[in-house]
């Protein structure tokens, strides 16, 4: 048997709080991926890094206090497509990072909340009007810009940033349709512990040490950054659909400009400025149309009731 939770409850303000919170710890995790990845670190330690120190450590600290219906779910196949979900994103993300600037690939993986609001249709029944697809389109409009294809500036790996941001966005869906069904915990340990056993037989081959203490800090931040974000954002995930949710998000980027300007040396390009300005804007957008449909459905529902 499941584990009783908390059923929906929605509040806007909460889980913005709680996003951006999240946000501010996960900096961290693309930071130190992206270390580990220039000096040398094969992508699948990383992610084995990543994933392993996040299920140890909720098998450490988690399952005493909770016990063995930390594992009981009131829908596993749905919990082993949002882990399947998961990893894509990273693969996708930790990959893309061996060749391409935080700023471009953060850029990229935040056109997920385009994807989120077109999936929102076919996979969560809600709707969508021309508006906001107009929106999705200009968006699309902001990748293109940063990646200039066609021209030398294309790296193929932007590719890699897009395969993740349609990750995160599936991902960002399937946790929404876990909101009410399993607890925060619950949803860590099977996306952690469906990435482990995916990504363990791709790890052990050319297995490199890091070699400086700051490359150990960031071996050990991947788990424990990765896990208190993600925490964090099931638990915003019960506050908020994710349309309402996703361009929050957007704050991330300017953490990850700065990362890359002074951690990195790579400052971000006026092409990246004016591509991510365009997707923040069309992203924004989104926001707001879905937050005056919200405050129109209430209001009508305040008016029968009355």
């Amino acid at each position: 048997m499941a584990r009783p939770v908390a059923a929906i409850e929605y509040n806007a303000n909460r889980a913005i709080l709680i996003l951006v919170l999240a946000q501010s710890v996960l900096i961290f995790l693309d930071v130190s991926a992206k270390w580990l990845s220039i000096t040398g670190m094969p992508t699948g330690e990383i992610m084995f890094a990543r994933y392993g120190l996040h299920v140890a450590l909720l098998l450490v600290f988690v399952l005493p206090m909770h016990g063995w219906s930390l594992f009981a779910t009131g829908n596993w196949k749905l919990e082993v497509a949002r882990g399947l979900c998961l990893l894509g994103s990273t693969a996708g993300n930790f990959l893309s990072m061996r060749y391409l600037p935080l700023t471009v690939t953060g850029a990229l993986l935040f056109t997920s909340p385009l994807m989120v609001c077109a999936l929102s249709g076919p996979l969560l029944g809600e709707h969508v009007g021309w508006r906001r697809w107009l929106a999705i389109g200009i968006g699309f409009i902001g990748i293109l810009i940063i990646i200039r294809p066609g021209t030398e500036a294309f790296h193929p790996a932007a590719l890699l940033s897009i395969m993740a941001a349609f990750f995160g966005a599936l991902f960002s869906i399937v946790t929404r349709k876990l909101a009410g069904v399993d607890g925060a915990m619950t949803q860590q340990i099977y996306a952690g512990g469906v990435a482990l056993l995916m990504v363990t037989p791709f790890a052990s081959a050319g297995w490199v040490w890091p070699s400086q203490p700051i490359s150990w800090v960031a071996f050990f931040a991947l788990g424990a950054t990765g896990l208190i974000g993600h925490s964090l954002i099931s638990v915003a995930h019960r506050y908020a659909t994710p349309a309402t949710l996703a361009p929050f998000n957007y704050l991330q980027l300017l953490y990850l400009a700065l990362a890359s300007w002074v951690v990195f040396n790579q400052p971000p390009d006026n092409w990246f400025a004016l591509g991510a300005t365009i997707i923040i804007a069309s992203g924004l957008y989104i926001w707001l149309r879905e937050r005056s449909l919200h405050n129109a459905v209430t209001s009508v529902d305040e008016a029968v009731e009355r």
